[in-house]
C-alpha cells in the first residue's frame, strides 16, 4: 500500500494539473521585406478630448476657481453661486447676487453687505474643483473685479483645509471711489510657503460696507509654456506623440439641448467675457476657459493636427430643418476663417488679438457628431459641405454616416466611426468589421472606440488586451483607417461620469489605466511601414501584426511585432521573419510585455504602477524565434536593424 506522504503528494499533483492551464502553440510569419509592405498613415494614432468628467474644467484646464463669474446656471436672479460659500460669521454678512456687472455677457455679479466692523474677517471661499493644489514656492495669479461702497480693504489668500492655515496671503487697498459706481480690476501674484492639495481661495473684509465682486481667477503661473494646461496632464497627453486632436467633443458639441450645445463663438476672446454655459449631456456649468482657441492651441503644442468637430445644427433631443441652417454654416465658415485666415480678416484678427497672429493648421472639420441618424442630417451635411469645399477646397470634411457596410450616398474625405463594446473579445474581433469595408470612397476615422461596462471596471487590464487586439486589427486595415482615438482621454476621479477612461486625475496626481499604456505601445505605428504576416492559431484571442519604424532617438530602425493575448492561457508563439534586408542587431532587441497577475487589475493612486509595461533584453532575436505569450497580455518585440 503506498504511504500517507506518497497518497498527498498525488492529491496534490493531480489537483494541480486540473489547475493547469493548457500551453496554446502558434505560428507568425513574418514578410520583413518593405517592397511587400504598406505604409501606415501618418495620422493614425492621435487623441480625442472632450469636456466630460471635469476633463477641461478642474483638470487640463488650469483655472482653480470653480464657477468664477457666479453664472453657474445661467443669468436667473439669484443665481447659484455654489460652490462658493461664506466664511467667518455668516450673522454679519449678507451675499446675494444682482445683474450689475461691467460685462455685457456675463451680468451677474456677486453682492456683500458687511454690517459691522469685524476684527477677524468675513468674506466668501472657494474650493475649486474638489480642492485646489497650492504647493510651496510656486506662485499663483489671482486676479478678480471689484467695486465698493465705503473705504473697504480686501484680504486674498490661499487657505489649507489643515485648520485654516494661510498658506499665501496679501492685502489689496481699493484705489477707486467709494460710490459704487467704479469697476476696478485686482491682479495679484501670491507665493504659496506650504503646501496642501485640498485648498481654497479666500476674499475677506474687516470693514463694513458693501462690495462687488465678479470674474475672480486664480491659475498656477507654471502651466504649459503659459497657454493654462496643467504640466502633468499635458505631458501624459504629449507622451502619446498623438497626431491629431479631435475636440471639443463628443456629445458635449452638441449639448443635450440646443440651448447648451457648444458654441465657439461664445468661447474666444478675453475669458471674463465669455458667458459660459451648462454641459447638460454631462450634468456640470463650464466657463468655457478651454474653449476653441484653447484647443487649437492644444493641438499646436501637442504638434498635432487639429480636428475641428462642429455643431450640425442638431442636439441630442432636437435638431434644425435644411431650409434654417444656413446660420450654422455660416458659423463654421466664421471657425474655419477664425483659425487659418489672416491676422486681417474678420475672425482671425480676433485670433491674432488673443495672442496668435500666424494661422492654425486646420485641415480637417466633422458635420457634428453622432447626427446620421438624424432626419435632417444628410441634408443639412450637404450643405456645410458645399459651402466648406468651395471656400476651402483643402480641408478634409468628416462625415457622421458609417461606410463599412455599404457606401456613403453622400461625398465626404473621411466617415467617422465609434466603437463601444462590452467585453475585450467583441472589441478584439470589432477590427474585422473592415476587412470587408468598401476600399473605394472616404476613408475611416475611427473616433471613438473603448472597451466599457460594469466588467471593464475603471479600466483594467482584460479591457486594454481587448482594445491592444482592436488596434492590431486596425493596423492591417489602415490602407483604409486613416485616423483613431481612444475615448474618453481624462476623467477627474470626483467626477465619473464615464468609465473608463485613459487617464485619471485629482487635484495634484495622476495615473495612466492600462489602456494608456497599450496607447503608448501603440505610438510608433503612425507613419510606420505595415509588413505581411500571417498567424496561424487554433486560438481566436489572439492578435498579431508587425511593423518597421524609426525612433526618434536614435534615428534607427526597428523591426517590431505586436501580440495581444486575451485567453487565459499561455502561448508558445513560433516567429519566423522572411525577407530581411539587413541582419537583427541582438544586442540591442527588446521585449515589452504589459501583463498582471489577474486580468481584472487596474492601476490607482495608491498603486499607480500596478499594471504598465515592463522591458527586458530579448533573448535569442532572429529570423527564427520562439516566445512566450502570457495570459492577458500585450507583447513588443523590438528588434534593432
Amino acid at each position: 500500500m503506498p504511504s500517507c506522504c506518497t497518497i498527498l503528494l498525488g492529491i496534490i499533483l493531480c489537483c494541480y494539473a486540473i489547475e493547469a492551464k493548457p500551453v496554446h502553440t502558434a505560428k507568425l510569419i513574418v514578410n520583413a521585406s518593405h517592397a511587400s509592405g504598406r505604409k501606415i498613415p501618418e495620422t493614425f494614432m492621435g487623441v480625442f478630448f472632450e469636456e466630460i468628467n471635469h476633463a477641461g474644467a478642474g483638470g487640463l484646464w488650469a483655472e482653480l476657481v470653480s464657477n468664477r463669474g457666479f453664472e453657474s446656471g445661467g443669468q436667473t436672479v439669484p443665481s447659484n453661486i455654489y460652490p462658493w460659500s461664506v466664511i467667518g460669521d455668516e450673522s454679519s454678512i449678507l451675499v446675494s447676487t444682482d445683474h450689475t456687472s461691467c460685462f455685457e455677457r456675463n451680468k451677474i455679479a456677486l453682492r456683500m453687505e458687511v454690517l459691522s466692523n469685524s476684527p477677524y474677517g468675513v468674506g466668501i471661499s472657494n474650493p475649486g474643483y474638489w480642492g485646489m493644489n497650492i504647493e510651496q514656492g510656486k506662485k499663483y495669479k489671482v486676479v478678480f473685479y471689484v467695486r465698493s461702497i465705503g473705504l473697504i480693504g480686501l484680504k486674498v489668500s490661499l487657505v489649507g483645509s489643515d485648520d485654516g492655515v494661510k498658506l499665501a496671503s496679501t492685502d489689496i487697498k481699493l484705489s477707486v471711489g467709494v460710490n459704487g459706481s467704479m469697476w476696478e480690476k485686482v491682479e495679484t501674484v501670491l507665493e504659496a510657503k506650504g503646501t496642501n492639495h485640498d485648498s481654497s481661495l479666500q476674499i475677506t473684509t474687516t470693514n463694513k460696507g458693501v462690495l462687488w465682486l465678479d470674474q475672480v481667477s486664480a491659475m498656477p503661473l507654471d502651466t504649459y509654456k503659459g497657454h493654462g494646461f496643467r504640466k502633468d496632464l499635458f505631458q501624459m497627453v504629449a507622451e502619446l506623440k498623438p497626431r491629431f486632436l479631435r475636440f471639443p467633443g463628443g456629445c458635449f458639441v452638441q449639448g443635450l439641448y440646443s440651448r447648451n450645445a457648444f458654441r465657439w463663438k461664445d468661447t474666444i476672446g478675453p475669458w471674463e467675457h465669455r458667458p459660459g454655459h451648462f454641459g447638460d449631456n454631462w450634468g456640470y456649468w463650464t466657463d468655457d476657459g478651454l474653449g476653441y482657441f484653447e484647443g487649437l492651441q492644444l493641438a499646436e503644442d501637442l504638434n498635432a493636427l487639429p480636428v475641428w468637430v462642429f455643431n450640425s445644427g442638431n442636439s441630442v433631443a432636437e435638431e434644425v430643418n435644411t431650409s434654417a441652417i444656413s446660420p450654422f454654416v455660416q458659423e463654421a465658415l466664421d471657425g474655419i476663417e477664425f483659425a487659418r485666415g489672416a491676422s486681417t480678416s474678420t475672425w482671425g484678427s480676433i485670433r491674432a488679438a488673443m495672442g496668435h497672429p500666424e494661422p492654425f493648421d486646420l485641415r480637417y472639420v466633422a458635420v457634428g457628431n453622432e447626427d446620421c441618424a438624424k432626419f435632417n442630417y444628410q441634408g443639412n451635411y450637404l450643405k456645410f459641405y458645399d459651402a466648406i469645399r468651395r471656400a476651402y477646397p483643402d480641408i478634409k470634411i468628416i462625415s457622421n454616416c458609417n461606410a463599412t457596410k455599404k457606401p456613403l450616398n453622400h461625398p465626404a474625405d473621411l466617415y467617422d466611426y465609434h466603437n463601444y463594446s462590452y467585453t475585450a473579445n467583441v472589441m478584439s474581433n470589432n477590427a474585422r468589421e473592415f476587412d470587408h469595408a468598401p476600399r473605394i470612397g472616404p476613408k475611416a476615422f475611427v473616433s471613438e472606440y473603448a472597451v466599457s461596462g460594469k466588467k471593464a471596471g475603471k479600466g483594467n487590464l482584460w479591457a486594454a488586451v481587448g482594445e491592444a487586439g482592436f488596434l492590431i486589427g486596425l493596423e492591417k486595415n489602415s490602407d483604409l483607417v486613416k485616423m483613431v482615438s481612444y475615448a474618453p482621454l481624462f476623467v477627474n476621479t470626483n467626477d465619473r461620469s464615464w468609465n473608463p477612461d485613459a487617464i485619471v486625475f485629482d487635484s495634484h496626481q495622476s495615473y495612466g489605466t492600462p489602456s494608456y499604456w497599450v496607447l503608448k505601445l501603440f505610438r510608433e505605428s503612425s507613419g510606420a511601414t505595415f509588413l505581411n504576416s500571417t498567424l496561424k492559431s487554433t486560438s481566436t484571442r489572439l492578435a498579431a501584426s508587425a511593423i518597421s519604424w524609426k525612433s526618434s532617438q536614435d534615428n534607427k530602425f526597428y523591426l517590431r511585432i505586436k501580440v495581444a493575448n486575451l485567453a487565459s492561457n499561455e502561448v508558445n508563439l513560433k516567429i519566423s521573419i522572411k525577407g530581411l534586408e539587413s541582419s537583427v542587431n541582438l544586442s540591442q532587441s527588446t521585449k515589452t510585455v504589459l501583463t498582471s497577475s489577474h486580468a481584472m487589475d487596474e492601476n490607482s493612486f495608491s498603486e499607480p504602477k500596478k499594471v504598465v509595461p515592463h522591458e527586458s533584453t530579448l533573448q535569442n532575436a532572429g529570423e527564427k524565434m520562439n516566445v512566450k505569450i502570457l495570459p492577458y497580455s500585450v507583447a513588443l518585440f523590438d528588434m534593432l536593424m
